[in-house]
């Protein structure tokens, strides 16, 4: 009789191809980014933005117009990064609608795919070095429950 050895465990339900790993009002999955919002939301996005590779001073530009530009580009940004369904219309829609939240939103999924990222280069070459991408993955998530610093 043979035994095989599950390597990598199945990703979680939210995290399947094509969508958002956590919800827009899922704010309770990361209580301590939610709490940074709230008390200081242009610090955090310039950090969320910086995390994501971009500019960390591109949302102050969202405070410009009716359409806020740096909202928009991160979500766009990220959902092309994983392949995340969606539209330039709801990136609008949720970047003039619920600002904070889909900044939260774009910080949790930022973790989780850095999290699942770093957990199956672990496994699938623990001894090889790590890649520049593996590195930069792992600096996002090397702090699991901490805000994107």
């Amino acid at each position: 009789m043979s035994r095989q050895v599950v390597q990598v465990q199945p990703e979680s339900r939210g995290q399947q191809e094509g969508q958002w790993s956590t919800g827009l009002c899922e704010c309770h999955k990361d209580v301590g980014d939610c709490c940074f919002a709230l008390c200081c939301l242009p610090v955090f996005t310039c950090k969320v933005t910086r995390a994501v590779g971009a500019c960390a001073c591109l949302p102050l530009l969202d405070c410009i117009g009716c359409v806020p530009p740096a909202s928009l580009a991160m979500r766009a940004s990220v959902r092309q990064r994983y392949g995340i369904q969606g539209s330039v219309w709801s990136d609008c829609l949720y970047g003039c609608c619920c600002y904070p939240l889909s900044w939260l939103q774009i910080s949790r999924e930022l973790k989780r795919r850095a999290a699942s990222h770093a957990s199956s280069s672990s496994s699938s070459s623990s001894s090889s070095s790590p890649s520049s991408s593996s590195a930069r993955y792992s600096a996002l998530c090397s702090l699991q429950g901490a805000h994107l610093v």
